[in-house]
């Protein structure tokens, strides 16, 4: 099972540090992580710094993986290729980096998926007659066809409606967990995050403000601090904790 872990981490685009020093312990295959903090705090640029797609100090480590193509990042704007269709762009998706032989087998794990996802009536339909929330799922679909060993998701439930952000949310939980990869997911819902992400870590002000499971790191002291709000988390239906915002603060 996988492993990632940030030692020092930082970036910086020209002379803008985004952020330095992000140093995390083991986030571990079969976890849902959260990554939370404010806009603009530096999630998106942590994921690429990560992913390999922006230099900078410090080292990312991996340990276990398997896969030739051990991180798939998946952006928040996914620029898809209107061109194409649904199926076309998921093939196109899982043939990065390999040959362009098409195997039975190939094609059954696109069908799989699609179905996973209940998007299977999309499959031959052009991607620019889309919505944004069609066009998002379709975006899940191509970095899970990649089989990656670390999947770094970039706000993937943005464009959906209420449904289907917990529909796909409790779809990657279940994935993280029985296929064992790590699946880190930045997100701007507080209650999403702590229902469904079993590991949290908090990005603002250039540095990682906190890390661990995401009960004892969302708290009321963390939302003042970090989000500038007066809030208190209380237990809802079934014991499942609810952040309740009373004020924003000056």
């Amino acid at each position: 099972m996988v492993a990632l872990r940030l030692e020092a981490v930082g970036a910086q685009y020209g002379r803008h540090r985004v952020f330095s020093d992000i140093t995390t312990g083991d986030i571990a295959g079969g976890m849902l992580t959260a990554v939370i903090g404010p806009n603009a705090a530096g999630k998106s640029t942590l994921f690429k710094r990560i992913a390999g797609l922006l230099k900078g100090e410090g080292v990312v480590h991996l340990s276990g993986e398997e896969s030739l193509r051990p991180i798939c990042y998946m952006p928040q704007d996914t620029g898809a290729n209107a061109v194409l269709t649904v199926y076309e762009s998921i093939l196109l998706a899982s043939k990065q980096g390999s040959g362009w032989k098409v195997a039975d087998s190939e094609l059954l794990e696109i069908d799989r998926i699609l179905a996973s996802l209940r998007i299977s009536d999309l499959a031959f339909r052009d991607l620019g007659e889309l919505s944004g929330g069609q066009r998002q799922l379709v975006a899940i679909a191509q970095a899970l066809v990649r089989k990656p060993e670390v999947l770094l998701m970039d706000e993937p439930t943005s464009a959906l409606d209420l449904f289907r952000q917990i529909e796909v949310l409790q779809f990657m939980r279940t994935l993280a967990a029985e296929s064992g990869i790590a699946v880190l997911i930045a997100l701007h819902d507080l209650n999403h995050a702590m229902r469904y992400c079993d590991h949290a870590l908090v990005v603002a002000d250039g540095r990682l403000i906190a890390s661990g499971a995401t009960g004892e790191v969302i708290t009321p002291a963390l939302l003042r601090d970090v989000y500038r709000v007066d809030a208190r988390i209380e237990a809802c239906t079934q014991g499942r904790p609810l952040v309740i915002v009373d004020a924003a603060l000056a």
